[in-house]
């Protein structure tokens, strides 16, 4: 990994701001959820997460919300005569929130334009691949089905393009010969959970911007592929085998 990119690991000191408030849209497990609630127990999220909004009632993460003590809302898109209304009513319980950021942790959901613009600049979301490769569902089946030799996942800001905006940063993982859909989402769940947070506490801290169509990170444009963390990168942050595959 490249010296630029190790010290943005190592929390440089950033420019001190005042407390950032997030909201994280949900539709499930909410595994990526609680990666950031994590952080925030230990005061290294550079924010505070303050609500939690599910489209679907019974989602596991509305409890993690719950035990971590943060508002929880329930708002089923099945009570709305299409996505524009829906997406009309979602705009109005975030930004009761008043939020800096908007964090989508598998929302399962297509958002309509309105609903991106309102929240255009501020809005992040992790993708099981390595954009621009394999966009949509199904991410890892179609990368064992090519056969490639690497895999991973990206955070990146929404546009109007499905899964199409500027990456801010990838995890790769390295694909064994003997590899399953199921290890393969397992090893890549990993990676989410250590660049998601990364990449929503830079924006918190001021570090990450979306300028025009490209993420810039402390003042620098990034490369379309953002910063890329290696398999070995990533396995010596998570104290993995770094010889795996």
């Amino acid at each position: 990994m490249s010296d630029y990119a190790s010290d943005t690991l190592n929390d440089l000191t950033p420019e001190p701001t005042g407390a950032r408030r997030v909201v994280v849209l949900i539709s499930g497990n909410g595994s990526n959820l609680q990666a950031l609630i994590d952080e925030q127990t230990h005061d290294r999220l550079g924010g505070e997460i303050v609500a939690v909004i599910s489209n679907v009632a019974d989602a596991y993460g509305l409890q993690r919300a719950r035990d971590a003590g943060i508002d929880a809302v329930v708002l089923p898109h099945g009570e709305y005569d299409s996505r524009e209304a829906y997406d009309g009513a979602l705009i109005k319980v975030i930004e009761r929130h008043e939020p800096d950021l908007v964090v989508l942790a598998g929302f399962m959901r297509i958002l309509s334009s309105r609903f991106v613009q309102r929240f255009h600049g501020r809005m992040l979301n992790i993708h099981p691949s390595l954009l621009p490769a394999y966009r949509g569902l199904n991410t890892h089946a179609k990368a064992l089905a090519d056969g490639v030799a690497e895999h991973g996942c990206s955070v990146h800001f929404v546009t109007e393009e499905l899964d199409g905006g500027p990456v801010a940063i990838q995890a790769v993982v390295n694909v064994s010969g003997d590899e399953t859909e199921t290890s393969l989402k397992e090893k890549v769940h990993t990676r989410e959970h250590l660049i998601y947070p990364i990449a929503v506490k830079w924006f918190l801290e001021g570090r990450l911007r979306l300028v025009g169509e490209t993420a810039v990170l402390d003042g620098t444009p990034l490369p379309p592929h953002g910063l890329r963390l290696s398999h070995a990168d990533a396995a010596e942050e998570l104290d993995e085998d770094h010889d795996d595959a």
